[in-house]
């Protein structure tokens, strides 16, 4: 806002100093002669100097092509123009002047031509105009779109640029910019035919059209929003049956084998919102392979990595299609000494729920796991994990007792989780130094384990 002031205050200066003039002229030399005139005069410049009433808070443009601008509440945008050509009233007086005055009033006029070249060149230094593009283009200062620092704020220019080229530019005064210039953003699709709100709860009616939708359409957009759509509605009980009943399971499912990974996600967040229901898991058993292959071959810590391994959990929480995930037991150990924090809290949960079904205990404890897997019995990992990874613990050491897998450990390899989890006994020393842990739930498990030993 400096130049704008600076432009404000020449102006200012423009008009009462030519007014001071003509008060000097008009009281000492020309009162008798032109009062009428000077009575006509001072009727106009009330209107021409002035230019437009003044509201607080209204827009003003200053100066022909300065682009300074004014910012406020109000709607009202008064334009007022500082220059001879745009000032009737002012021109009119020294036009008239220079006819019945002498020599005060043209040294008037040549200050007045003066000060108003000056205020002109100063306040247009630093005016520009905006390129003529069809692209929206994002300013290099704001952040990019999807960013945590902000959203998308793009910048537009187009045909109304052209208009504009006579004095009228928006934007603030400012010098030539040694910025580099705006990148150009990807737009994915402006609009689209979608006739619900992601957030709508439908009727069966409005589903049917949903799936119709999602079943026809090759557009990434509209099947990411009617995914998102659908796995909303899964939420509720009446339209898990209701997405079934219309044959919903297939057309989502059929999805897991597109390569955009957005998608698969919203396919995963869809499907396990739907598996709650023990009719449909039935229904999506035998997609169950596909997602648990997908899963593992996918970015580690992903967001599809993690929606992939949400609806094997939920599938596995009973143990009717357990037996279809037992080829990757070895992955799935894998994954927990590789993944981040997230990730090895939802491997951990999925891995206990096989180590709740007995029968699938010899498969579990015969499989190969890292030895880097007793590094998660570690005070330094948080209350969750280490209440996660005691837990699975517990389970395997329950299970062997009770299916009596410890008097045959010759039929297990020295890689195999039988022998870490019960014949090294590095994870009961990791444990015991667990008893003295500062959190007090997992002090209590600690000793609930160790009192099952």
């Amino acid at each position: 806002m400096g130049r704008t002031r600076e432009a404000g205050c020449v102006a200012a200066g423009v008009v009462i100093g030519a007014g001071a003039c003509y008060c000097v002229y008009r009281l000492a030399w020309g009162r008798d002669e032109n009062e009428k005139i000077w009575d006509e005069d001072e009727e106009s410049t009330d209107t021409s100097e002035i230019g437009v009433e003044t509201v607080k808070g209204a827009k003003t443009n200053v100066g022909a092509g300065s682009g300074a601008k004014l910012q406020g509440d109000s709607k009202v945008k008064p334009e007022v123009n500082l220059g001879l050509e745009d000032c009737p009233g002012v021109k009119e007086k020294a036009h008239s002047g220079s006819h019945r005055g002498g020599g005060l009033e043209a040294k008037a006029k040549a200050l007045f031509n003066t000060l108003k070249e000056q205020a002109s060149a100063k306040a247009g230094k630093g005016a520009r105009m905006g390129t003529i593009t069809g692209n929206r283009t994002l300013a290099p200062s704001l952040p990019c779109p999807g960013g945590r620092g902000g959203g998308c704020h793009p910048t537009r220019s187009g045909s109304r640029a052209g208009g504009r080229a006579s004095g009228k530019s928006k934007g603030k005064a400012r010098s030539k910019s040694t910025r580099a210039p705006a990148t150009t953003w990807p737009v994915r699709r402006g609009k689209f035919n979608f006739p619900y709100k992601i957030d709508d709860i439908l009727s069966a009616p409005d589903l049917q059209k949903v799936l119709n939708i999602l079943e026809r359409t090759n557009d990434p957009f509209i099947q990411e929003v009617a995914l998102v759509t659908l796995g909303n509605n899964a939420a509720y009980s009446f339209n898990q049956n209701a997405i079934r009943e219309l044959g919903g399971v297939p057309i989502i499912a059929k999805l897991i084998k597109t390569k955009d990974p957005i998608i698969r996600e919203k396919t995963y967040n869809a499907l396990n919102n739907l598996s709650v229901n023990a009719e449909n898991q039935g229904k999506i058993k035998t997609y169950i392979s596909q997602v648990c292959d997908d899963t593992m071959v996918c970015r580690l810590d992903s967001a599809v990595q993690m929606a992939g391994l949400r609806l094997l959990t939920n599938m596995t929480v009973t143990n009717h299609y357990q037996h279809l995930l037992s080829y990757s037991f070895p992955d799935f150990f894998a994954l927990l000494f590789l993944g981040n924090h997230f990730t090895k809290i939802q491997i951990m949960k999925l891995i206990i729920n096989f180590t709740e079904n007995p029968a699938m205990t010899r498969e579990l404890v015969s499989c190969k796991v890292p030895s880097e897997l007793i590094s998660l019995f570690n005070k330094e990992w948080d209350r969750e994990i280490l209440l996660n990874i005691l837990t699975l613990f517990e389970n395997i050491n329950d299970n062997i007792k009770n299916e009596g897998l410890a008097s045959s450990r010759k039929e297990f390899s020295r890689s195999s989780l039988f022998f870490l989890f019960k014949e090294s006994g590095v994870c009961v020393k990791k444990i015991k130094a667990l008893a003295n842990h500062n959190d007090l739930v997992v002090k209590v498990k600690v000793l609930k384990v160790l009192t099952k030993l």
